[in-house]
């Protein structure tokens, strides 16, 4: 039998140009760091987004914010904006240090993106923010909305009329599907979110009950998002959000940086040459973490260190920045199945757009087992009490990583961090889980104690 190619190579020939896919393949655990991770004026040189791109977006959703006041109440305490809590988490450190027999140098903080209003994950920034400029551009190009307006009005029914001959479309595993779906359909947009096999059967119904159109298949992620784009360009009024190469997605995400920064000041944490900043980001197809990344270097330059986090059986992230390969090959080419409990990030191609915009601002990429992702679900629930769905918990493992690992030892020698690390600052961003509901917490819940007794 002929053995398979991909792009030209023999799966043999992969593995000697590239150790560390023996790993990868038998899903292994691994962390990885970018060898052509550069200093940020360096890194940043052949980026077309900018700090002027982030700002733009960051003053949309500001003029957006009375009108989100006004339809999701949750968000009035805060104005119409859309932000989640950063906190510090003492418990969950010293349960990760006696769990995994390390000691972990610098303080341990969450980002509660889970708990972010209206959609429950990290894609209430970006999908929220897409969904709202498509509706600005939509509005201005029809004389019904200047930038000078107050946005509340929005909320009535001549323009719910007027977007509802509009759709929007989106392929995704889940938290993406939510986001779009409940703003579109807010708006008075049609809205049809094609969803992968693994999407999570309460994500399904609670987008029906909003009057989603929801589209099943069988098979994964990509499959989705192709078959979504194939009938959204099929409408000239329909506009498709494409997670993968979407840079209004990305700003949308970067947003969070500039407001983090404002929050660990009210913090007291300090971010500096002396005091530096590791942040741990899960990671599917790359437009959150990604953009949430870009953002942060944006703000805090070579003092903030972000890292990915993929699942073992959907590392594609890791397989594209390391074979610079990026969307040109997927998990399955390697014989990966892309089947994880962690629906959000059962990706097996990722962002070819956000691998090459992070190609040198990308400090490294680490996989986690999922009976780990359960195990820390209820240790964070125990220490903390704080419920995360199991993807969430990806970030939470990378701090133990980067001080166990040899090549986490020598990240930190070879940038000369080790003698910072007392004065570190370390973000595990919890991407999702304030709306799963309470039965299937409960279930994540008592998996992760009958694995905690093995």
């Amino acid at each position: 039998m002929e053995k398979k190619m991909i792009l030209g190579k023999r799966i043999e020939q992969w593995k000697n140009d590239y150790p560390l896919l023996n790993q990868l393949i038998e899903t292994e655990e691994v962390f990885w760091t970018n060898p052509k991770h550069e200093k940020f004026d360096e890194a940043i040189r052949n980026i077309s987004l900018t700090e002027k791109d982030v700002k733009d977006a960051e003053e949309r959703l500001e003029r957006f914010a009375p009108y989100i006041a006004k339809v999701f109440p949750e968000t009035q305490e805060e104005n119409g904006i859309i932000e989640s809590k950063t906190v510090k988490i003492p418990q969950m450190k010293e349960y990760l240090e006696k769990e995994f027999d390390q000691k972990i140098v610098g303080d341990l903080l969450l980002k509660c993106d889970s708990h972010l209003a209206i959609s429950g994950s990290i894609k209430a920034r970006g999908g929220i923010y897409e969904v709202l400029k498509h509706a600005e551009d939509l509005a201005i190009e029809e004389g019904m909305l200047t930038t000078k307006d107050d946005y509340s009005i929005l909320d009535s029914d001549s323009f719910r009329k007027f977007f509802s001959n509009y759709s929007v479309a989106v392929g995704s595993t889940g938290n993406l599907g939510l986001s779009i779906g409940i703003m579109s359909a807010k708006l008075g947009f049609k809205v049809f979110v094609h969803m992968s096999a693994d999407a999570k059967k309460w994500k399904k119904d609670l987008l029906r009950s909003k009057g989603v159109t929801v589209v099943e298949y069988e098979s994964d992620y990509s499959k989705a998002v192709e078959e979504g784009r194939k009938q959204s360009d099929l409408d000239p009024n329909s506009y498709f959000v494409d997670d993968e190469n979407s840079k209004n997605l990305f700003l949308g995400y970067a947003v969070a940086a500039s407001r983090l920064k404002k929050q660990l000041e009210e913090l007291n944490v300090v971010v500096d040459e002396e005091h530096p900043l590791f942040v741990y980001l899960p990671c599917g197809v790359g437009g959150g973490p990604g953009g949430v990344a870009f953002g942060l270097k944006l703000v805090y330059k070579d003092h903030v260190h972000c890292f990915f986090a993929e699942p073992t059986h959907s590392p594609c992230m890791l397989i594209g920045c390391m074979t610079n390969t990026h969307d040109q090959v997927c998990v399955q080419d390697f014989g990966i199945d892309n089947v994880t409990a962690a629906d959000g990030l059962a990706v097996g191609r990722a962002s070819g757009f956000v691998g090459k915009t992070l190609e040198y601002l990308l400090s490294g990429d680490y996989t986690v087992d999922d009976d780990k992702l359960y195990i820390l679900l209820k240790a964070l629930a125990d220490t903390e009490k704080i419920y995360l769905e199991p993807s969430a918990l990806a970030g939470v493992a990378g701090v133990v990583d980067l001080f166990k690992t040899k090549l986490g030892e020598k990240y930190l020698e070879d940038k000369k961090l080790k003698d910072k690390m007392k004065n570190a600052t370390h973000i595990a961003w919890a991407t999702g889980g304030s709306m799963v509901p309470e039965e299937e917490m409960n279930k994540y819940y008592e998996k992760g104690a009958n694995l905690s007794k093995k």
